[in-house]
């Protein structure tokens, strides 16, 4: 693959190289989901070398831990335009922009194929685990020469080796999935929470599919107050309709619960689908077949028979003075109490996180969940993800630290301006008030889309019948599944 400016890009096999020269060194990528892959796909774009980690198995490797469930935004948000584009030039054939995306889909339409294109396929290194950055030879504290010495890398490899690369950038495209929060309010794990772990699930459990079992005609209280926990409660108040006896308890920090999302209702929401997440649960408590725990501030699990015991202070409107000891007993519990980011591997480099939600410190009030949700908050690129260490950035889920607003349309925002400015690409790398990103990365995506189409259409019948296999999801009135952006 040549660049835009018709460069030769270096080869697959010098990704390895021991060069110290900057210019000579691919810019590794942290990740292949699909913030990581648009990363690498704009990179190459640019004419720059990418090198992507991923830790696991495959690429979107934490997607496929919630590949059951239902995005609440649309195909054309959950794609970056530059790698339609690619895809489109290898004769991929696209989904319908205004269906809803399971996980799986996103892997099976979007991400293999892209990740399976010669030019990327070659750049992707799985079961490689970033456990360090630093620069080489300087520890944080050094300043004289920091800026010119390449990135250290360290990874670990098959059957536990530890191998050091060199890169000119580092981009952290490795999200927040496997850093859930704990269930104790205080932001430590609960007394005992360690030790009942066999009795919880944090994240999104497939209650409908593989888990079903465990849900089955038993009580189950589902912690947290976001869209992950919405779409656990709908899944298991689906599962009361086929399993009698199984119960469900919702328990909330807050004392009067606010609206999941906005306004919380699927009319006044930026996306319908994810509006429905809350009227319909409204709907639920209100009817009885969910109990609502609200005020409840978890600070002890103990095990009680073949069941947990939730040991916590349960506030009313008056607060903490006004607060009694509650105790929440169930069979299983969702722990959907929202993700982290862990900076540990960036010890040894020098960052600038905003106190509270641990995101770059100027991104901070971009992205406050006290004030936006993930459809409005606003355009953002380099100059608010930067830190003190040049050429490391945080991108996608990471780069919102402890904030749940984050959206893919925004992810590929951030790509697009961070590759500029490695490229030296200074009026790219900034971004134009063109709106919401939502509605300008739908736009844009619609564009390449609706082009694609047209040339399908005026191709001989023959070759439009093979190749016009629109995938076709489940529209925004399907909010059954629907979870997250």
């Amino acid at each position: 693959m040549t660049s835009q400016t018709g460069s030769q890009l270096l080869s697959a096999e010098s990704l390895d190289g021991a060069s110290t020269v900057l210019s000579d060194l691919p810019v590794v990528v942290i990740g292949a989901g699909p913030v990581g892959l648009a990363a690498a796909v704009h990179l190459l774009h640019r004419g720059l070398e990418p090198l992507v980690l991923e830790a696991g198995p495959q690429v979107g490797n934490n997607i496929a831990q919630w590949r059951h469930v239902r995005l609440f935004s649309p195909w054309c948000l959950a794609m970056d335009p530059i790698s339609v584009r690619l895809l489109d030039q290898a004769g991929w054939t696209g989904p319908d922009l205004e269906a809803l995306p399971t996980g799986r889909d996103l892997l099976d339409t979007y991400l293999r194929p892209l990740a399976a294109l010669p030019d990327l396929s070659s750049r992707i290194r799985l079961n490689t685990r970033v456990v360090a950055i630093a620069r080489r030879d300087l520890d944080k504290v050094r300043s004289p020469g920091r800026e010119q010495l390449p990135f250290l890398v360290r990874v670990r490899v098959e059957h536990g080796r530890l191998k050091d690369l060199h890169a000119r950038a580092v981009i952290d495209a490795s999200g927040t999935w496997t850093q859930p929060n704990p269930l104790g309010a205080s932001g430590l794990p609960a007394l005992g929470e360690a030790d009942a772990a066999g009795r919880i699930v944090y994240g999104l459990p497939d209650v409908a599919g593989r888990d079903r079992g465990r849900y089955a005609g038993g009580r189950t209280v589902v912690v947290g107050a976001g869209h992950s926990a919405a779409t656990s409660l709908l899944a298991l108040a689906e599962l009361q309709q086929h399993e009698p006896g199984t119960r469900v308890l919702w328990a909330v920090r807050s004392a009067t619960p606010r609206p999941l999302v906005g306004k919380g209702s699927a009319v006044a929401d930026e996306l319908p689908a994810r509006g429905r997440l809350a009227t319909d649960l409204a709907l639920l408590v209100e009817a009885g077949q969910i109990q609502l725990v609200s005020g409840f501030r978890i600070h002890t699990v103990e095990r009680a028979g073949d069941g947990v015991r939730l040991v916590g202070d349960r506030l009313h409107d008056h607060g903490l003075a006004d607060a009694r000891t509650v105790h929440v007993e169930a069979d299983q519990v969702i722990a959907a109490t929202g993700f982290r980011p862990d900076h540990s591997i960036a010890a040894e480099l020098r960052l600038a996180l905003e106190p509270g939600l641990e995101s770059a410190a100027a991104l901070g009030p971009l992205i406050d969940p006290n004030v936006h949700t993930c459809g409005t908050v606003p355009a953002h690129g380099m100059a608010e993800l930067a830190h003190p260490e040049p050429g490391y950035v945080i991108v996608g889920m990471k780069s919102y630290g402890r904030a749940p607003t984050f959206l893919l349309a925004t992810g590929y925002q951030q790509i697009h301006s961070v590759v500029a400015t490695l490229a030296g690409d200074a009026v790219g790398a900034g971004h134009r008030d063109q709106g919401r990103p939502a509605a300008v990365l739908c736009a844009i995506n619609r564009q390449f889309m609706a082009a694609a189409h047209r040339r399908i259409l005026t191709a001989p019948v023959a070759e439009a019948q093979s190749r016009a296999r629109w995938v076709r999801g489940s529209t925004a009135t399907d909010w059954s599944s629907a979870t997250c952006c």
